[in-house]
């Protein structure tokens, strides 16, 4: 009777394997389909829109550190990030230029790629202080423009131009008060970014360290622009 049972259950199994085994690895392979199309999804930078229609950087036109204009025609057909802080700056600017040093060390010797640094603190951070700041934190490329001008027309580009917020506020330590984003703008101008597992676009890379997230806004900025300078 034992000997009839092991047949019974070897065609048991033999039957369910014919039956079930293609479906198993066909599900397998639709999901491994599945998740490589949305890999594939947060792998591609986005564009920034606006109303539907790709947002590009608005002009502008400001002194740099070597009292030189400095405009957005200046970076075309370059990859470039920007960012709005001010010298006097105690708390996030520090962390924030830091990590901008990486990006310059990195990418500053190439004619396709400029960083500019915006002052929201135009009274104070003539190019003289400019000048002095880049010295101070030892900037070795040309490509690197801190940039003064009219404080309407600063804040005007910050606050409309990128939707990065800054703000003269007495009451915080320095005086101002902004965000910590850096913003990538492809050779055509326009805003990039990735986008997360959803396929939003996260519009803006942070500056500075943010312990709730396992990569880094630095990390993830010199990956893409890697991407749109083509290295990668």
């Amino acid at each position: 009777m034992k000997k009839y049972s092991y047949i019974g259950i070897s065609f048991i199994v033999l039957i369910f394997g014919i039956i079930f085994f293609p479906r198993i690895m066909d599900r397998i392979e639709n999901q491994s389909i599945s998740d490589s199309k949305r890999l594939s999804i947060s792998d591609e930078l986005s564009f920034i829109k606006l109303n539907g229609e790709k947002r590009k950087v608005a002009d502008f036109l400001f002194l740099n550190q070597d009292s030189l204009f400095i405009s957005n025609q200046d970076f075309k057909g370059k990859v470039f990030v920007a960012e709005f802080f001010f010298t006097r700056c105690p708390s996030i600017c520090i962390e924030m230029n830091k990590n901008m040093k990486i990006l310059d060390e990195l990418y500053g010797d190439r004619d396709d790629f400029g960083i500019a640094s915006f002052t929201i603190d135009p009274e104070n951070d003539t190019p003289t202080t400019l000048k002095k700041y880049s010295e101070l934190i030892e900037v070795k490329s040309k490509n690197w423009h801190f940039l003064t001008g009219d404080k309407k027309d600063i804040y005007e580009l910050s606050n409309k131009g990128f939707n990065i917020f800054s703000s003269i506020n007495e009451a915080v330590d320095g005086g101002f008060e902004h965000q910590g984003f850096f913003a990538l703008i492809d050779k055509d101008g326009y805003i990039r970014s990735r986008v997360n597992d959803y396929g939003t676009p996260i519009v803006y890379y942070s500056g500075i360290t943010n312990e709730n997230e396992d990569v880094q806004g630095i990390e993830m900025i010199k990956e893409d622009i890697d991407k749109l300078l083509n290295l990668k």
